[in-house]
């Protein structure tokens, strides 16, 4: 018995990607890293969570990171893609080797002198006569 390969059902392998998915309230960022498959958006199903990061930096100017090295690596063997942000996160922690963008960023940081704040005068307000710190 001959089977053509249209009556064969296709199963099309769909990609995974890890990404970052965006929790927390307004202008408190905090995102979970996910496994996705690559059609589905930010809000969708997630597969697997494999980590955590925070973007906004603590009282000692930490941004803190927490990532299951295991479980990407089995995903990433399973033909999962990274996307930028996550491949930037990895290379910084040493897991991959480091994000292009993350040396460009490095260049331009010793590249730009530290800037100074001058406080200007407002024009049409003057400031009050009895504070000497004006």
């Amino acid at each position: 018995m001959i089977i053509m390969a249209s009556a064969l059902p296709t199963f099309t392998k769909i990609g995974k990607v890890i990404r970052l998915n965006r929790h927390g309230c307004t202008n408190r960022p905090f995102y979970h890293i996910v496994v996705q498959k690559t059609k589905d958006n930010q809000d969708g199903p997630v597969i697997e969570q494999v980590g955590s990061f925070d973007a906004m930096p603590n009282n000692k100017n930490e941004k803190l990171v927490a990532l299951n090295f295991e479980r990407i690596q089995y995903w990433l063997s399973q033909g999962a893609k990274l996307s930028d942000p996550v491949a930037q996160l990895l290379g910084l922690s040493g897991f991959l080797p480091n994000h292009p963008r993350t040396i460009i960023q490095a260049w331009k940081n010793r590249r730009e002198p530290p800037r100074e704040r001058k406080i200007e005068a407002i024009k049409g307000i003057a400031p009050p006569l009895d504070n000497p710190k004006l």
